[in-house]
């Protein structure tokens, strides 16, 4: 019979006291990236007649 330490068997454990200072709520990661994917899609058929290429 094999006995694991009293330290829980490496379990590892996450403390809940942790808040970070940049909350972002998952309906603006949607926002943002659509907004990235718009202004993907405005530079592809249009931007090589904006920058000359």
């Amino acid at each position: 019979m094999i006995r694991m330490p009293s330290s829980g068997g490496g379990i590892v454990r996450y403390f809940d006291d942790y808040t970070s200072k940049i909350e972002l709520t998952p309906t603006l990661i949607v926002v943002l990236i659509v907004v990235v994917l718009v202004l993907e899609i405005i530079l592809h058929v249009s931007g090589s007649s904006w920058f000359g290429l």
